[in-house]
């Protein structure tokens, strides 16, 4: 059998005896043994921070696309293949493609130890100046300043989205501390877009723009958006008011997220993106695992009529579960379906902070370890955590006999219901893998 992909990533993934270790100097280094491809990428829009990255580079590509843009885009993690995180003109990357330039990178690094973020950004950062596009979309891997990806001299504008505790280990026990990492990616005279803050993190934000003379556009000063889960989106700026279509993701944060894209297109020199432009990209946005209904596949299957509902999101700390709780809490007052929760996490996140935000609005937690993950809670830590914030918890060996258990608990009723899979998305990921 030749060579695959997943075989090249598994080796790539030996290099380095730590997962994360954030420094620049090692990709620093391959990127000079490469030709410094970062020097010619297309205009760059690096987006940081806790939450929300995903959606906002979903809805600036729909945007972008919209008015006829060509676009790469880098993310991560992915859900089901590597290639994900790789997208030319609209397309994932090519298998052949992907292999060439792992081996590539492979073949530069000599062997040295180097993470296997950084040699998979770089790997990504050739396939993007190897196909002409006319903007790339960069999402940060963790943090800002030591990140991988932060090797941009002149972005054309940066992207901040909310700041929460998460990565403690990593980048410091403060929204302060966690801001400066993330304030990491502003550079000078380059504009930076705010999303909404904590007033921590918005003084770091401030102070960086200010040492770097960086123009700030922020939520509630230069923009902002409002709407609920069946209007328009709100959205005002130094233009003044304008309305859009409701965010084609659901969710009440969305709208924030919708409006901090909208925000960005506002800043782009050199760019033409008109509000019809906008409002298609709203609709027609697209983004895994974030509050994602699931229409069909094997699961889906198993519901015992059309009244049932089951859904996917991936978020995976205490500000996720409160965005999550919002949305349970939205559909209670819509519909008053009960929801049902089917749980798993990494060991590396706090179980009890992110439930404590969904317990009131579930009725019961099943819980699953994440299949195949050696970092995966176990499925006794998920019942301990759920049983410390008062939510009812049985533990099941996959997440196909949780949402069996769930449904022969409430045969013969004739009330519909709702099911959540949530925790992690590493978890959705195997779902949206084995559901397909």
């Amino acid at each position: 059998m030749g060579q695959t992909s997943d075989i090249v990533l598994e080796r790539l993934n030996k290099l380095h005896p730590k997962l994360i270790d954030l420094e620049l100097t090692r990709v620093q280094n391959l990127l000079a043994a490469v030709g410094h491809p970062e020097r010619r990428l297309p205009p760059t829009i690096h987006v940081a921070g806790t939450n929300g990255k995903g959606s906002v580079i979903a809805y600036l590509r729909a945007m972008l696309e919209a008015a006829g843009y060509r676009v790469h885009v880098y993310t991560s993690p992915h859900l089901v293949r590597f290639h994900e995180r790789i997208r030319l003109n609209g397309e994932l990357i090519a298998e052949e493609a992907l292999i060439a330039l792992l081996e590539e990178c492979e073949r530069a690094n000599g062997g040295t130890p180097i993470t296997f973020f950084e040699i998979t950004t770089v790997a990504a950062f050739l396939a993007f100046t190897r196909q002409p596009a006319d903007i790339l979309l960069l999402e940060t891997g963790l943090g800002g300043e030591f990140d991988a990806t932060n090797v941009i001299d002149a972005p054309l504008a940066t992207v901040q989205m909310p700041i929460s505790f998460d990565h403690m280990q990593f980048l410091g026990d403060s929204l302060a501390k966690i801001a400066t990492a993330k304030a990491g990616i502003i550079k000078r005279h380059r504009p930076v877009v705010i999303s909404p803050q904590p007033a921590e993190a918005m003084a770091v934000f401030e102070a960086r723009a200010a040492a770097l003379q960086a123009p700030l556009y922020r939520f509630g000063r230069e923009w902002n958006c409002d709407g609920d889960l069946k209007s328009q989106l709100r959205y005002f700026d130094a233009r003044g008011p304008r309305l859009y279509p409701a965010p084609g993701l659901a969710g009440r944060h969305q709208y924030r997220n919708a409006g901090c894209a909208v925000a960005t297109t506002g800043v782009l020199e050199g760019f033409k993106i008109s509000d019809a432009h906008i409002a298609q990209g709203l609709r027609d946005v697209t983004w895994p695992a974030r509050m994602q209904r699931l229409t069909r596949g094997p699961l889906v299957e198993m519901l015992p009529d059309g009244t049932w509902e089951l859904w996917l999101d991936g978020g995976h700390n205490a500000e996720a579960g409160e965005v999550i709780a919002g949305m349970l809490a939205d559909w209670r007052i819509t519909d008053g379906k009960p929801a049902h929760l089917i749980f798993g996490m990494l060991n590396t996140k706090d179980p009890v902070a992110f439930l404590a935000q969904l317990a009131p609005h579930a009725e019961d937690l099943a819980a699953v370890a994440i299949p195949g993950d050696h970092a995966s809670l176990s499925v006794e830590e998920c019942v301990a955590a759920a049983a410390q914030v008062g939510l009812l918890a049985h533990g099941y060996r996959s997440v196909e006999a949780a949402l069996r258990a769930i449904i022969d608990a409430h045969d013969g009723s004739t009330e519909p219901r709702r099911i959540l899979i949530c925790g992690s998305l590493y978890l959705a990921g195997t779902v949206l893998a084995e559901n397909s």
